[in-house]
C-alpha cells in the first residue's frame, strides 16, 4: 500500500508540473507585446504565427528581440521552478510542459508558435550546456547557408544525439520527442528548403 500511494503521489506530482509548465508555455509574449505596443494582432500580420521571426514583421527589433527572451525564459523558469518543488522528474516534465504550452495554446484554440525558443528555454533550465551548444551550432549553419530554419533544425537535431552520447538517456529521450515535434512543426519551412523558396537571413532569395 505504501508503495503503491508513493507512485500514486509521484505520478501526481509529474501532472501537477506538466500542467504548471503547460500553462507557463501558453503565455503569448508575442501577441501580448505586439497588442501593447498598439501594433495591432499579430496573428493578422505576415505568417500568423505568435513567435519572434513574425513580431520582427511589425517592423520592430526590439519586440521580436522582447518576444524572443519571454519565449526562451518561460520554459526555463518552468523547469526551474518545477525541480525546486518536484526534483529533476517534475522538472523534465514541467520542460516538456511549457514546449506543448508554446506551441498548442488552449486560449489560442492551440495554434502556437513553433517552438525554437522555448526549446532552448527548456534545454537551458535542464542542461544549460547543451543550449550553448544548440547557440553554437544555430550560429555556425546560420553563417554557412543564412536560413534561419535550418539552422533551427540542425541544431535540434543535434541535442538529443550530444545527450546520448554523453550518458543523458532520460534527457536524450525526451529531447528526442520534442526534436520530432520540433520538425513537425516546421514541415512548411522543409519543403521551402528543399524547393529553394525559405527566406534566407537578411531577406535575400
Amino acid at each position: 500500500m505504501e508503495v503503491s500511494a508513493a507512485s500514486a503521489l509521484a505520478t501526481l506530482s509529474l501532472l501537477i508540473a506538466s500542467l504548471f509548465g503547460y500553462l507557463l508555455g501558453a503565455i503569448p509574449f508575442g501577441l501580448i507585446l505586439t497588442r501593447l505596443a498598439g501594433r495591432g494582432d499579430l496573428r493578422a500580420i505576415g505568417s500568423g504565427n505568435i513567435g519572434a521571426t513574425n513580431v520582427l514583421r511589425t517592423g520592430s527589433k526590439a519586440l521580436a528581440a522582447a518576444t524572443l527572451v519571454g519565449d526562451m525564459l518561460k520554459g526555463t523558469a518552468a523547469v526551474v521552478a518545477a525541480r525546486y518543488f518536484g526534483g529533476e522528474a517534475a522538472a523534465v516534465a514541467a520542460g516538456i510542459g511549457a514546449f506543448l504550452g508554446h506551441l498548442f495554446p488552449l486560449w489560442l484554440k492551440f495554434k502556437g508558435g513553433k517552438g525554437v525558443a522555448t526549446y532552448i528555454g527548456v534545454l537551458l533550465g535542464l542542461a544549460w550546456p547543451y543550449a550553448l551548444a544548440f547557440g553554437v551550432i544555430w550560429l555556425i549553419v546560420a553563417f554557412v547557408s543564412r536560413y534561419s530554419s535550418l539552422s533551427a533544425l540542425t541544431a535540434s537535431l543535434a541535442m538529443p544525439l550530444a545527450l546520448a552520447a554523453t550518458e543523458r538517456p532520460t534527457l536524450a529521450l525526451a529531447f528526442a520527442g520534442l526534436t520530432v515535434i520540433l520538425w513537425i512543426k516546421h514541415r512548411d519551412n522543409i519543403q521551402r528548403l528543399a524547393a529553394g523558396t525559405e527566406s534566407r537571413i537578411g531577406g535575400g532569395g
